[in-house]
């Protein structure tokens, strides 16, 4: 006779355990309980029949894996919490006492964990954490931005903004910066680290005023964890551009000089949260690694796609940017920002001294070619020999990866929309006129590029064909031009009698290669196949037809909604413009 099956004793019903359940078989208070499983990773899931898991009931619970609790049962931190607890206890008792030596005592016996093991746990491979990374680059720049008077503990927040500071610092070395977007939240990047895509936000640098909704004490745990992380991972991406961890400047022996009035300790950081300086490498510089090339294959196909190889060379073209170029910012601008992304792509950064330390040169350098000034009217003392431009024109020249026209971003004039990288435009979607035009742009040089690569190999050919064509001139043409001997005539023939006229020599005229865009040809194809697909819809299935031709009625509606509203835009533009001149 086999087992006999009971109900709620299989399955889903033991495969989840509520949160009272965990907290007793832990013996945690909940605040450790959620403190710990932030820490581990480990999150409440909803069960798929919650009936079978509530064993019938209809009470409304936060269920675990059981599995999961199993897992917390060997964690070491929480006999920590255990001990924190009896601290507490010990440090409560003898301040009621006023046994101010006892008090000392205790203070300096603190029970302290360390979250390394739970890193190493949670990312077994280094590339694990990078892909991971959004979430705590988020939440370590917000941190570093809150004033020190802030709830939370004045380490931590001055931790983010050294921890921070030092990933920027690797991001200027490795040149992996890709894209820069400024919106309301704040300024969003994008780089490439180790082959992963990193994208994060980092909030703008105004007037702190704490949102009532937010529960700082659970945001405090995420960034115990993640100052672990981030401390791991900015050690292992300064080891491999061989810079020493942690970062140290070489100065030059005048940088005390101009402030006097603050430590050495003090400058140092200062200089280094500039990011103007270069970092000191170990003992051997080792160079930055070019990216992989793919030799060609025997049968003359490259052993890389097109668009790969395009989007490489795009790249190369990207990091030397700003090449040769010296800044010099306003007070007013967002240096920090500017200074990050300029020093990227290769750009040397100053301002006034007398705003931060790190300035490397002063306001008359002749050498300066471009000066950011964020206000309506330009500075008093003006310079021939460089630009006064708006922000504007450095993150849309990243985005765009050329130097845009200058003189739409000169200072006092009416600026073209900040265009977001991160957005693209699929089929029937609206894509603004500006993004069209480089787009246009874009096509014409890939264009005149293939042009010029037909031409070169055109007048190649036009060499070989002169060559074969003066070889034939020297060589007889006919067999009656060979030389005979005197005194034998040649029986006259229908072909002497009748001479043909000489052929004209041929020659070949350099063409122009037609440009065939390989993207709008799948475009269309898509488009082509996806009509058919959506005609050949059954009659049975005629609802789906519908909401397709429904959802597509409404989109063309928002982008005809969005076009109007542009043109609006426009048309008050020009009407702002000729309203002082008249």
């Amino acid at each position: 006779m086999g087992r006999i099956k009971r109900k709620y004793e299989a399955g889903a019903a033991t495969a989840y355990v509520s949160r009272k359940k965990a907290l007793r078989k832990l013996q945690l208070s909940l605040p450790d309980f959620r403190r710990l499983c932030i820490l581990k990773g480990i999150y409440p899931h909803e069960p798929k029949h919650r009936k079978k898991v509530e064993k019938g009931s209809t009470a409304i619970k936060t269920y675990y894996f059981r599995k999961d609790i199993q897992f917390l049962l060997h964690e070491p931190i929480i006999n920590k919490f255990r001990d924190f607890k009896v601290y507490t206890r010990k440090l409560k008792k003898a301040i009621d006492k006023k046994e101010e030596a006892k008090v000392d005592r205790i203070k300096q016996n603190k029970p302290r964990y360390k979250l390394d093991h739970i890193v190493k746990e949670r990312y077994p491979s280094f590339i694990d954490a990078v892909r991971d990374l959004d979430d705590c680059l988020c939440l370590v720049f917000l941190f570093g931005t809150l004033p020190r008077q802030h709830a939370t503990k004045s380490e931590a927040i001055q931790k983010c903004r050294r921890l921070s500071v030092e990933f920027l610092h690797y991001l200027i070395a490795a040149k992996a910066l890709r894209k820069v977007f400024v919106s309301i939240k704040g300024i969003y990047y994008q780089a490439e680290i180790m082959g992963q895509t990193v994208t994060w936000v980092v909030p703008h640098s105004r007037g702190f005023q704490r949102p009532s909704d937010v529960d700082f004490k659970v945001m405090s745990v995420f960034i115990e964890f993640y100052l672990t992380l981030l401390g791991f991972i900015n050690f292992k991406l300064f080891s491999s551009l061989n810079i020493t961890y942690p970062p140290k400047l070489e100065l030059p022996p005048d940088t005390f000089n101009s402030f006097r009035d603050m430590a050495k300790e003090d400058i140092v950081e200062e200089t280094l949260a500039s990011m103007t300086q270069s970092l000191a490498h170990g003992l051997e510089v080792v160079d930055q690694p070019d990216m992989d090339e793919f030799p060609a294959a025997e049968d003359g196909e490259s052993g890389i796609s097109e668009e790969v190889r395009k989007e490489q060379q795009a790249i190369k073209c990207l990091v030397k940017l700003f090449d040769g170029k010296k800044f010099y910012l306003g007070r007013e601008t967002p240096r920090e920002s500017l200074t990050f992304i300029l020093r990227c792509f290769g750009a040397k950064v100053s301002w006034d001294p007398t705003v931060c330390a790190g300035a490397s040169y002063p306001e008359t350098d002749e050498t300066i070619t471009h000066q950011i000034v964020d206000r309506s009217q330009q500075p008093p003392t003006k310079y021939m020999n460089r630009y006064y431009i708006q922000p504007q024109w450095v993150y849309d020249s990243i985005n765009s990866r050329q130097l845009l026209d200058v003189k739409d971003y000169l200072v006092g004039a009416l600026l073209p929309p900040h265009l977001s990288p991160f957005v693209e435009e699929g089929e029937g979607d609206y894509v603004p006129p500006e993004r069209v035009r480089l787009l246009q742009r874009v096509a014409e040089e890939e264009g005149g590029e293939q042009v010029e690569e037909s031409m070169n190999n055109d007048d190649d050919n036009d060499d070989m064909l002169e060559a074969s064509s003066e070889d034939e001139d020297a060589s007889p043409r006919h067999s009656s031009e060979v030389s005979k001997p005197k005194g034998i005539t040649k029986r006259p023939t229908m072909e002497t009698m009748n001479p043909e006229p000489p052929m004209k020599q041929l020659g070949v005229k350099a063409g122009v290669q037609e440009v065939v865009n390989e993207e709008k040809i799948k475009q269309k194809e898509t488009s082509e196949q996806k009509r058919l697909a959506e005609m050949m819809i059954p009659k049975k299935n005629k609802r789906l037809y519908n909401k397709i031709m429904y959802s597509k009625k409404k989109k063309s509606q928002e982008v005809n909604a969005l076009a109007e509203k542009r043109k609006a835009i426009d048309i008050a533009r020009k009407t702002k413009k000729k309203g002082p001149a008249s």
